[in-house]
């Protein structure tokens, strides 16, 4: 006889990475191509000295700074391994298997994951035609079963971007024993003035919850290190259903120095934000559909071409992230990198 596992496990959808193909240009994930801030670097490096003893489990220097960083409570933050450990840890804090969790769909994959993991009832709300979270519908997929919802913006995969009275006015309406998760994982890279501040919406909202990242801007996907800032019984709650020093050191001692290098991080995301740009404004002279976009990438809604576009992109050595027959997400590089996947976009014959 084997050991037996669950059987919804069989159903379960496999979190899908971006690929790596050696000597191809890399634009399948997100990563910021200038790789981590110089700090983070010498912060790995001295730290690396000392990893034969456990991390701080309560992660209490990273704490500090980034209690300092937004003028909130320590008790207001809980740090994790990654934001997305973050994403499950809320809903393990949140949900039994009676809940329900609404989320748009597309977005990050990984919300069903860990849905289903924890035993939660999934609902899937749609995109609207210009590829946005549909606030309406989201409202609507609300029951008395609702615990969670998870509203990434921007978006992830389609970059689009809520602003801030259309969200403040779903909150207005969202009732307050659900709990709303703002993913905020792309935030460093918004420059719409319109756009909200998931961290100032915490300071008057008990049912809100600000996910950001150290992977994205801060280039330290490898690192895994996140955060949430809340109320401090969400936080603590969060703190509760933690794995025991499940942020290591090196991210600790990465994440700190980073957020002491505020001026370099702003150049970075200014030339990212330029990219884009340019990046988006050629693509759409060829004649692609680009959605506008506020993230450090591009959604390509090609539908039934997705595979081909996906294929001859990778026969000119660029990997870039399709989603079935959906669509391709492409990362925003280097100059360099995204004149090779124009390139690309432009000699493609579908």
């Amino acid at each position: 006889m084997s050991a037996r596992t669950r059987a919804d496990l069989e159903q379960l959808p496999a979190y899908v990475a971006g690929r790596t193909v050696p000597g191809s240009i890399k634009l399948a994930s997100n990563e910021v191509s200038e790789g981590p801030l110089p700090a983070a670097v010498a912060a790995i490096n001295e730290a690396a000295t000392q990893v034969h003893r456990y991390p701080d489990m309560g992660v209490a220097t990273l704490t500090g700074a980034l209690a300092e960083r937004y003028d909130v409570a320590p008790e207001q933050i809980a740090v994790g391994c990654g934001s997305v450990a973050l994403c499950e840890q809320l809903v393990q804090a949140t949900c039994t298997a009676s809940d329900e969790v609404v989320f748009p769909w597309r977005s990050f994959e990984a919300y069903p994951i860990i849905t289903q993991v924890v035993g939660a009832k999934q609902v899937r709300v749609p995109l609207t035609g210009a590829h946005a979270l549909d606030l309406e519908a989201m409202l609507a997929a609300i029951t008395p079963a609702t615990r969670l919802m998870f509203v990434c913006t921007p978006n992830n995969p389609t970059g689009t971007l809520l602003r801030g009275a259309e969200l403040d006015a779903f909150l207005d309406r969202v009732p307050s024993d659900v709990l709303v998760v703002l993913d905020e994982a792309y935030f460093e890279f918004v420059d719409d003035t319109d756009a909200p501040d998931g961290v100032e919406i915490t300071r008057a909202r008990d049912n809100v919850v600000s996910l950001r990242t150290f992977s994205k801007a801060y280039g330290l996907a490898g690192a895994r290190v996140g955060y949430a800032i809340a109320q401090p019984k969400i936080a603590e709650a969060l703190r509760k259903v933690s794995i025991p020093f499940s942020v290591n050191a090196l991210a600790q001692a990465a994440a700190v120095a980073s957020l002491r290098a505020p001026e370099e991080l702003r150049r970075r995301c200014a030339d990212v934000i330029s990219e884009r740009a340019r990046v988006h404004a050629e693509l759409t002279a060829l004649g692609y559909e680009v959605p506008e976009t506020q993230a450090n990438f591009v959604w390509l809604p090609l539908g039934s071409r997705t595979p081909a576009f996906n294929e001859h992109c990778l026969a000119n050595k660029v990997v870039v992230r399709a989603f079935g027959e959906e669509g391709t997400r492409v990362t925003i590089g280097t100059p360099e990198e995204n004149d090779r996947l124009l390139a690309a976009a432009k000699s493609f014959p579908g």
